[in-house]
């Protein structure tokens, strides 16, 4: 990834509008999610969603993260951790969560390092969508 900055009095990385989407999607971050981000648009599918919530983590928007977040299982606070790099996404599966659905599931694994260690979190994602907006809903 390419980074506008990566002082390290800076604790998130910020991505440059040109470098690979942090969702590993293959588009540039300015096409991918940081429109999802920045409120211009908003994803039209589960898995989109889905993708858009990484690359939040990655750069540390847990505003986004929150409101992207169902009102009913929503937490006050994520607490993300800068010392926790997200690298690496990978899409193991998905049901529904189309562009006419109401309903969706993506599984995933996300990669990250946190105090020089590698770890992983891998999660069947529940997703929902109201007047048509998809929310995260939970993980199994």
């Amino acid at each position: 990834m390419a980074y506008v900055t990566d002082d390290p009095l800076v604790p998130w990385p910020v991505i440059d509008d040109d470098a690979r989407c942090p969702c590993l999607s293959g588009s540039p971050f300015a096409a991918c999610c940081a429109p999802f981000h920045r409120g211009i648009s908003t994803a039209p599918t589960a898995e989109r969603l889905m993708r858009s919530r990484y690359s939040a983590f990655v750069v540390g928007d847990e505003e986004y993260v929150l409101a992207t977040w169902h009102p009913s299982t929503r937490p006050a606070t994520v607490g993300l951790d800068p010392a926790q790099r997200f690298y690496r996404l990978d899409i193991l599966g998905r049901t529904g969560g189309g562009l006419l659905e109401h309903t969706g599931t993506v599984e995933f694994e996300a990669r990250f390092r946190l105090n020089g260690r590698a770890g992983s979190q891998r999660e069947n994602s529940r997703f929902v969508k109201q007047n048509q907006k998809w929310f995260y809903l939970d993980g199994l």
